[in-house]
């Protein structure tokens, strides 16, 4: 199957596993997926994150995160920038997302931040997507 849209298939992904509460999702590795997972499970909008198999069967495997009345911490995203049209922010451009309650992840020469991070290192980049 190809997909030409690898991150935007990853965050619904993540979105629609937590609409019918699984456990884990996963995924087709690559280093950019498992970047923004890392960035997600920093911000706490996922667990563990791993790497199963071995050559071209790599998944990544990425735990999800409920409260404790059972409420999923993802409760929406948006992809941003698309493969048919990137969307770029200068550093002054970076704003909060949903009042600071949402995240706003970019892409940029230091590698995948999220958006508080990108105003204190002062960076802007490819902005990839919201999650809230």
């Amino acid at each position: 199957m190809l997909i030409t849209d690898p991150i935007g298939d990853f965050i619904v992904r993540l979105k629609n596993a937590t609409d019918v509460r699984k456990g884990s999702i996963s995924v087709p590795y690559s280093k950019l997926k498992f970047a923004v997972a890392m960035t997600l499970k920093k911000s706490g909008y996922v667990g563990e994150v791993s790497e199963s198999g071995s050559g071209t069967n790599r998944m990544l495997v990425v735990g999800l995160v409920y409260s404790t009345e059972g409420l999923p911490k993802i409760q929406g995203v948006k992809r941003i920038s698309k493969p048919g049209r990137r969307l770029y922010a200068k550093a002054r451009e970076v704003f909060p997302v949903k009042y600071g309650k949402g995240l706003l992840v970019l892409s940029t020469p230091q590698g995948i931040v999220t958006d508080r991070e990108a105003r204190q290192n002062r960076l802007g980049g490819e902005r990839l997507f919201t999650i809230w």
